[in-house]
């Protein structure tokens, strides 16, 4: 199984979880964690050989994870060093390691992203628009999720490179709501508009100035704002926003 591009990685429907089964109990965690034993070479590569045996091993665990679970896995290495959401395996040069130690990290990388794609999804249905919600009301959803969802990228521990996150998670999030994938990576590019940088945090008005030019892009329409009939909503995501925990 090939891996996915930069494009296909934006395709929600090859991450959904709904889309794709996992089961996981004893007998999974110990099949996997001896593939992995498997490829871990006896004696490392480290410095001195360019970590070439480390990234070799990295590779075929790749290999394993896609074809025993499916394109979903994607993720699974991608460290919060380098804009993902995963704590449990940083790199090649840094995670493989003994057999042991290695099979445990794979193992948890892999829960990690299945978590972390299972609350993405949860997020998704919470902040999606009616489908027959008017374009203004449109607007006004499309704002509020754009800013909760870079607010989560943030919240995921993310460091070098996070908006790459935010910027992925805009994009399925449309896509999950029906609109073609590259449009999608489109209007997200022409929001975001450079105004996001690695290992800075950006004020909440920038963030809220990305939702807006969002919004109006993708409708047409300016978004509301402290709307009393949308009072409550504001009030949940705002919390939610507020009490955000980073994994790392």
């Amino acid at each position: 199984m090939p891996p996915l591009t930069s494009a296909g990685c934006r395709n929600w429907d090859a991450l959904d979880p709904a889309r794709h089964a996992f089961t996981w109990d004893e007998d999974e965690d110990a099949r996997l964690r001896a593939l992995v034993r498997e490829w871990v070479p006896p004696v490392l590569s480290g410095m001195a050989g360019w970590w070439q045996g480390e990234r070799w091993c990295e590779s075929q665990v790749d290999a394993i994870l896609r074809e025993r679970y499916g394109t979903w896995v994607w993720g699974w290495s991608w460290s919060y060093r380098y804009g993902g959401p995963i704590g449990s395996w940083v790199s090649a040069t840094c995670s493989v390691t003994s057999p042991e130690e290695t099979a445990a990290r794979v193992v948890a990388a892999l829960l990690e992203w299945r978590g972390w794609l299972e609350r993405t999804a949860e997020r998704f249905a919470e902040l999606a628009p009616p489908p027959d919600a008017s374009p203004e009301d449109r607007s006004w959803h499309l704002e509020r999720a754009c800013v909760r969802l870079v607010t989560y990228a943030l919240d995921s521990g993310a460091e070098g490179g996070w908006y790459g996150q935010a910027s992925l998670v805009l994009s399925c999030f449309l896509a999950s709501n029906g609109m073609d994938q590259a449009e999608a990576a489109r209007a997200v590019t022409r929001a975001i508009g450079g105004r996001f940088e690695s290992w800075v945090t950006p004020e909440p008005a920038v963030i809220d100035s990305v939702g807006d030019d969002l919004a109006l892009g993708l409708t047409g329409h300016a978004p509301y704002r402290d709307h009393r009939e949308r009072a409550a909503l504001e009030e949940f995501h705002d919390r939610y926003r507020q009490h955000g925990h980073r994994q790392h």
